[in-house]
């Protein structure tokens, strides 16, 4: 681990969502889905950046209080 770190080298790039069927989704799911957030509270996996490495990531983190749980690179752990 690298410890702690500027939260200006990263970058959200918001929730990890299911992928939609292209030529299987109406016109209207593909704009909720796009458009509409699901705004829950609770536990969220998001897809993170670390800008200087350009590293893709996810993290766990809770809307609420803001504590990260726990960061992976994809294909680690269980992915929402």
């Amino acid at each position: 681990m690298n410890g702690l770190r500027n939260i200006d080298e990263f970058r959200s790039f918001g929730p990890v969502r299911q992928t939609l069927d292209a030529d299987a989704t109406a016109d209207a799911d593909w704009a909720k889905h796009l458009f509409r957030a699901d705004n829950r509270k609770g536990v969220v996996t998001e897809w993170w950046q670390h800008v200087p490495s350009n590293f893709f990531f996810l993290a766990e983190r809770d809307v609420v209080t803001n504590e990260i749980i726990r960061t992976y690179a994809p294909g680690e752990g269980n992915q929402a």
